[in-house]
């Protein structure tokens, strides 16, 4: 199977290599471009949808979008985003590799990249309004990822099941610090109502858990009061959306890291081990496969059984932590989806190997070479359709219906992402950020013969 490449190694250094080295950039591309149309699906409700949204159908199992949101949660839900980050890693290599080899310094030209993908990332959190970018986070911490590079891969590999470890107990004490807010809470509103009179501690613990509470935790009017402003102006939806994005991007930033950087960092451990290359044996990927989904889905179905179970409200959520300290199926979270994200992969380069769709190969490797610009165009298409100053149509669809829109796209992308890459090196975005990086117009338009 041939298929066309103009991947950044080839484009930086235009020595003849050989066509397993083309090969092999390629089924990046694709992992990349099927990790892209993938984050999607996880992205539009928070486009589109108002908070509490599942609420109504979540233990419903006679509902579409009970069994829609089911798939999601077992077969996406964290997979793309680990997928994107792992990716993103492996093109950190990529990127780096044919420098280096000639001698040349990738570090002020990798970090030039990366300090403008923070930029990027915050226009358009706070410019295109979408609160859950992650260019800015991939831009900062890249530049801690670019540190580990020349590490061997066991040790890049080993910050996986670390940082799971740190994770959970990081988010157990950040819940356990919500719930000891709570507690107090609980006990001034109980001797409140008992008839008592309280002090100035109850009367602080009552303000405390207002501002978490608020922060965190919106109630039913304001909800309404959210979902009031996305349906609004441009400068009513910014009013909402931009705190959320600024206390994700700066006040919750330290959460953020850990996760993201141990994937960015199994991404080049799996690149330097042949994984991602196709340097693997069809039997070890068979049997990726087999561990992935035969170990990863009974785990991510009975978590995600115990949260249908256990968190159908908040109401519910709030009681379930009141009572249990720690929360130990949360444990579960990251290895699951660890194990199914590197059966998808496995299973895409199976695909390949075998010479199977390859039209739709084709379509998404030009979409993973175009990456940056599908992103984007996902968002804008997104606030377009759902924001007050586009379409308005926030809060008025069902769940399950969101997903027409996705597959519209995907197949939007999958044709024109092609098209466009046989009469342009890059995407728009990617020469944009190209030129800013190496700080001189690059070459855009592809000479074809």
């Amino acid at each position: 199977m041939s298929l066309q490449t103009t991947s950044e190694t080839e484009l930086i250094d235009n020595s003849p290599k050989p066509s397993v080295l083309v090969n092999r950039i390629d089924i990046i591309d694709i992992i990349r471009g099927v990790a892209l149309l993938g984050i999607l699906i996880l992205n539009i409700p928070y486009f589109s949808m108002e908070e509490y949204y599942s609420e109504p159908w979540n233990q419903d199992t006679s509902n579409t979008n009970f069994w829609v949101h089911a798939v999601n949660i077992i077969f996406f839900e964290g997979k793309m985003r680990a997928l994107f980050s792992m990716v993103f890693g492996a093109g950190i290599i990529l990127f780096t590799t044919n420098k280096e080899k000639a001698g040349k310094s990738a570090t002020w030209l990798f970090y030039k990249r990366m300090i403008w993908l923070t930029l990027f990332g915050l226009a358009h959190a706070h410019l295109i309004l979408w609160m859950g970018d992650i260019l800015y986070f991939y831009g900062l911490i890249g530049m801690l990822a670019f540190l580990f590079r020349k590490m061997k891969p066991k040790y890049l590999a080993m910050g996986v099941p670390i940082v799971a470890i740190i994770g959970f107990v990081a988010n157990t004490l950040f819940m356990q610090n919500i719930r000891g807010k709570y507690l107090d809470y609980k006990e001034a509103i109980t001797l409140q109502e008992a008839g008592n009179e309280i002090g100035e501690k109850e009367l602080a613990a009552m303000e405390v858990w207002e501002e978490t509470r608020k922060d965190m935790i919106p109630n039913r009017e304001e909800v309404v009061e959210h979902t009031a402003l996305m349906k609004g102006s441009y400068s009513d939806v910014a009013s909402h959306i931009r705190p959320k994005a600024w206390d994700g991007q700066f006040k919750y930033l330290i959460f953020s890291i850990w996760d993201m950087l141990a994937l960015m960092l199994l991404g080049i451990a799996l690149y330097k081990w042949g994984f991602l290359t196709m340097q693997w044996t069809q039997s070890q990927y068979k049997k990726t496969i087999w561990i992935g989904y035969g170990v990863g889905l009974p785990l991510v179905i009975f978590s995600f059984i115990h949260n249908t179970i256990h968190f159908p409200n908040v109401e519910t959520a709030l009681k379930f932590f009141e009572e249990h300290p720690i929360n130990w199926v949360a444990l579960i979270y990251d290895f699951q989806r660890i194990l199914i994200m590197m059966a998808h992969v496995a299973l895409v380069i199976l695909i390949y190997q075998k010479g199977y769709f390859t039209t739709l190969m084709n379509g998404l490797r030009a979409v993973g070479q175009t990456a940056f610009t599908n992103y984007i165009m996902h968002s804008v298409i997104c606030t377009l359709v759902f924001f007050g100053y586009g379409l308005n149509q926030y809060a008025e669809w069902e769940y399950y219906q969101l997903y027409y829109l996705v597959i519209g796209i995907w197949i939007f992308q999958l044709i024109i992402s092609p098209i466009w890459l046989k009469y342009f090196l890059f995407g728009p975005l990617e020469w944009l950020w190209r030129c800013l990086t190496y700080g001189r117009i690059q070459p855009f338009v592809r000479n074809n013969p």
